[in-house]
């Protein structure tokens, strides 16, 4: 694939999962709010784990998701032969563990990099999101506990 067309793709893919995870993260912002709500006169423990399990399940099926369309794009352009291998390259990339044993044609390894930078990205975003929702629960908890 030429360079130029590696950039576009890896642009227009990287516009889309970012598009994807601010979706996927004001989703969860508001599951996470409204599960809040209903809960707020108990302030229960258990409530509280759940909000955070729910949150951190979440983080998963999204990023889950934006794996799954990387390898998408990988089977059905014809750069790897198998979806379990397109699949466990792009789950690796995009973590940035890049253990080598599979590898991108020369045609298409820019948007494997460019995945790997993407990814990085992303899973810090969602690490500040998860702190952030752990965080504002703490928070309330002790603004209860004043009460």
């Amino acid at each position: 694939m030429h360079l130029w067309l590696q950039l576009g793709l890896s642009t227009f893919v990287t516009a889309i999962i970012v598009g994807l995870h601010l979706t996927g993260l004001s989703l969860l912002m508001r599951l996470i709010r409204g599960h809040h709500l209903r809960g707020a006169a108990r302030g229960a423990l258990l409530h509280d784990a759940l909000g955070v399990a729910g949150a951190a399940i979440g983080l998963f099926v999204l990023h889950a998701a934006e794996i799954w369309l990387y390898a998408a794009l990988y089977l059905l352009g014809g750069a790897l032969a198998s979806f379990e291998e397109a699949l466990y390259f792009s789950t690796s990339t995009y973590a940035t563990i890049g253990y080598g044993d599979v590898v991108l044609p020369a045609g298409w390894r820019l948007l494997g990099a460019i995945e790997g930078a993407t990814g990085i990205i992303l899973l810090g975003w969602s690490t500040a999101f998860f702190v952030a929702v752990v965080s504002r629960i703490r928070m309330l908890e002790l603004e209860a506990g004043e009460r």
